[in-house]
Formats: C-alpha cells, structure tokens, sequence
C-alpha cells in the first residue's frame, strides 16, 4: 500500500479535528469525557480493524452509531459554540486587518478599556459586587434580552451606579458590546464545574459559564473580598489587579 497526498492530508485533517476537539472539552471541562471517548474509539478499531473480531467489532459498531447521538444531544451548546466560532470573522481576522489601521484599532481600545478598568478598580476598594461580560465575536442577544436594554456610551460612572446596592439591576450581569453598555441585570448560565473552589459565589460561576459557552470575556469583583478575576476560554483567573486587567482587556479585539 502506498502512502500518498491524500492518505497526509487525511491525517492531518483528522489531526485537526481532534485538537479543535479537545480544547472544547478542556474549556467547557468536561476533558475526561473526551479521554474517555478516545479510549473507546482506539478499542473500536483495534478490535474491528485490527484483530477483525466479528462480534465484539458489531456490538462496538452499534455502540459508535448511538453514542454519537448520546454525544451531540449532550453537547449540543458546546457544538453550537464550535460552529459559531468557526464561522466568525475572527477567523479570518487578516482579511478586516487589510482595511482598517492599526493605529485605530488601538484608539478603539483605549476608549473601552480604560472607563471599565477605573470602575473595577473604585468597586474593588469599596467591595462592590459587579459581573461585566464584554462581548467578543459570538453575538449575546439572547442573554442581553434576559435583562433591561441601556444601549449607552461605556462610562466609568454609569457602570458603578448599575452595580450600586441599592440598584434594581446590581445582582444581574452588564453585557458590553460594539463600544456600548447594551443591557444590565442579565441572567446568564452558571458553571458546574466541580474545579471551581467552593468559596467563590454564584458571579463566579456564572462568569465562568458563559465563557464557556461563548467567547466573551466576564470580570467579576467580589463582593466579599474585593478581588478582580476574569473568565476567558473556559478559564477563572482570579485576584487580577488592575495593571493586570487592563492589560488582559487591551489584548482584546471587541467585535464591531
């Protein structure tokens, strides 16, 4: 049998999938799951392709056929998500870099990033609880419609007052998007992540969780502490500090 073009590019393309694959897992944590299914597979073609046993290759066969099913019913937000990243402009970045300068780019950032860094920083020192979601290239309508539409310049005051006490709208979420506060007090899905340690609240699991679900960026500040994290790519990074943040947010490119 000779090796060719195709049976590489075959190789590699399932290379691909398989990476794509596990950083998904990793971010939504479910990483055992994909070992797991891994582990299945390798005994399916051993078994079947390998040692060419009959039975247990038709009763691993069924399996494959079912499981599959089982999996995309399980994992349905985490291949939406996959699908909608794989479609968005993100991906083909350089092409929008053709058309707009960098020097602009970078005046963009500075005008968002700044007023939401000075806000954490005055909530932190007062230990104010806040949960920001800025908004990346997945679109947060159907969270933004969970809460009360604002659709106001991003300005440093405005946000303290949103997660002020005594505000209707502090215990919800502030969704930022395309240089704009769009909603605030916005329900949005909690983690189960077993990893998350315990002491940290229901901000924290929700930041989490729509990180997973979605490539937003969330800062929460602690109520109880004071303490700055963000949630990133499935990811908590906690006790930020201000230097920190704004450099994590200037890294950011927020979707237009």
């Amino acid at each position: 049998m000779e090796f060719g073009i195709k049976d590489a590019l075959d190789i590699l393309l399932v290379a691909v999938l398989l990476y794509y694959l596990y950083k998904l897992m990793k971010e939504s944590g479910t990483l055992n799951i994909f070992y797991g299914v891994m582990a299945f597979i390798l005994m399916w073609v051993i078994a079947s392709e390998m040692l060419e046993m009959k039975l247990i290759g038709t009763i691993m066969n069924q399996f494959m056929s079912i499981g599959l099913l089982i999996l995309v019913i399980l994992f349905q937000d985490q291949i939406k998500r996959f699908l909608g990243e794989l479609g968005t402009h993100k991906r083909w970045q350089f092409l929008r870099n053709m058309f707009h300068s960098h020097k602009a780019q970078v005046t963009d950032q500075k005008r968002w990033v700044m007023p939401i860094v000075y806000a954490c920083m005055s909530m932190s020192k007062s230990k104010t609880g806040a949960l920001i979601v800025i908004q990346q290239s997945m679109p947060l309508d159907i969270y933004e419609k969970t809460g009360d539409i604002i659709n106001a310049e991003i300005n440093t005051r405005l946000i303290e007052n949103i997660f002020f006490k005594n505000s209707p709208l502090h215990d919800g979420a502030l969704i930022i998007a395309k240089d704009k506060i769009k909603s605030a007090g916005c329900i949005l899905p909690v983690s189960h992540d077993s990893n998350v340690p315990r002491h940290l609240g229901l901000r924290h699991r929700s930041a989490l969780g729509i990180a997973q679900a979605t490539d937003a960026v969330a800062i929460v500040v602690s109520e109880e502490t004071g303490n700055i994290s963000v949630a990133y790519r499935g990811e908590l990074h906690t006790r930020l500090s201000s230097a920190d943040l704004e450099h994590r947010l200037s890294t950011l490119d927020m979707a237009k």
